[in-house]
């Protein structure tokens, strides 16, 4: 048995920039994985494209227990490193809204990107290897697959959550943290969409496909994106960074006319005149004409001039479209969540190192541990930035 001074059991954007960071130390890596390819989810990412990374990048584009235990990697591997990486490798890439960057080409550039540079480095890689244990040893640790044993002294955990099982998402890696007796923050989907109850699907039945400018607000955190109606609920933007905060119970706000303010919309429906046909026509201006036709049926009467419809219940009305309350009866799960939400506890884990407290040589990092980014090349900012750490402390 070759004996290697790290194994990373994951080849995901964490993992491998974890090797790369080592192997450039000049230690000798393994990286395992049980997928057949490199990169994980990396090629789904942003509609094929991936959403490599954003130019504005805080701790408070993250949720964790602890909301400062990712300010440390974050400040030591920031946006503009991993820019330059892709520059360097002639990857052309664009920004679209928020600071989102994205290939221009394929999310298979930035994983050959990776693995070149990974294996010029001198790392290893195995794929379609299995992990069937990974035990403490008077050497450091053993990984045991279904293609052999790979022996070392340190040990990296990458391999990510649970979202997306058909890409071979599994639970090794909280498997491996409860085995060393870390604890593990409850795991949820996030970014992820929203499920309705049945008395809300009956009410917007017959809104498929319908994209609208909307703001969320769930527990006091608040978003402006575009939201889409779907046969189940609802998702797009808005609703994938919504449900980043939402737990099960919590209660939704929707403005589905966020362009104006509620003194704005009051005047402009106090303007109006005309039966609620009239009305509803009218109002397509303002959200689509299904949503108009629906929201007028449900709380406005028949015939009526806005201009002298009492205050009270204009207000209502105009409360009815800014400040609508939505209980989600759940999220659509975890196959199609971007995302976990949870993991492994980072009271656990050094915040500069990634190395966990109680298991010196064992370290986790990406998206197994408990910080989880905001849409929008967040995630994979922290899977860089927590790579290195780890990288560099080995």
């Amino acid at each position: 048995m070759k004996s290697f001074d790290a194994v990373i059991l994951g080849s995901g954007g964490a993992g491998l920039m974890c090797a790369i960071t080592a192997a450039k130390r000049g230690l000798t890596v393994a990286v395992v994985d049980h997928a057949a390819k490199p990169g994980g989810k990396l090629i789904i990412s942003g509609g094929g494209r991936c959403n490599f990374t954003n130019r504005e990048v805080g701790a408070e584009n993250f949720v964790s227990e602890n909301a400062h235990f990712a300010k440390s990697a974050l400040s030591r591997f920031m946006p503009a490193d991993f820019i330059e990486m892709v520059e360097a490798h002639g990857i052309p890439y664009h920004e679209r809204k928020h600071g989102q960057l994205f290939c221009d080409a394929s999310a298979q550039q930035i994983i050959d990107m990776l693995v070149k540079s990974a294996r010029e480095a001198g790392a290893e890689l195995f794929q379609k290897h299995k992990v069937l244990a990974a035990a403490k040893t008077n050497d450091g640790f053993l990984v045991t697959t279904d293609q052999g044993e790979f022996p070392a002294k340190k040990l990296v955990v990458a391999t990510g959550g649970l979202s997306f099982p058909k890409f071979g998402a599994t639970p090794v890696g909280y498997d491996i943290a409860k085995q060393f007796g870390l604890k593990i923050v409850s795991r949820v989907p996030a970014l992820d969409g929203f499920v309705f109850s049945d008395a809300d699907r009956v009410r917007l039945e017959g809104f498929s496909g319908i994209a609208l400018d909307a703001v969320m607000t769930t527990n006091g955190v608040v978003f402006r994106e575009n939201l889409l109606f779907t046969h189940a609920g609802f998702s797009g933007p808005v609703a994938l960074q919504a449900s980043l905060h939402w737990n099960p119970g919590d209660e939704v706000r929707i403005n589905f006319i966020p362009a104006l303010s509620r003194e704005e919309l009051m005047g402009w429906f106090s303007s109006r005149k005309g039966n609620k046909l009239e009305i509803k026509n009218q109002m397509a201006v303002l959200v689509p004409k299904r949503l108009a036709e629906r929201f007028c049926d449900l709380y406005l009467p028949e015939a009526l001039d806005m201009g002298n419809f009492p205050k009270k219940d204009l207000a209502a009305f105009c409360e009815k479209l800014q400040d609508w309350p939505f209980l989600p009866q759940g999220t659509v799960g975890y196959g199609k969540a971007e995302v976990t939400r949870g993991g492994v506890d980072t009271s656990e884990l050094s915040s500069k190192t990634m190395e966990a407290r109680k298991a010196p040589g064992l370290f986790f990092i990406g998206e197994v541990v408990d910080v989880t980014g905001w849409l929008g090349g967040f995630n994979y900012q922290w899977a860089w930035a927590s790579g290195k750490a780890a990288g560099e402390a080995l």
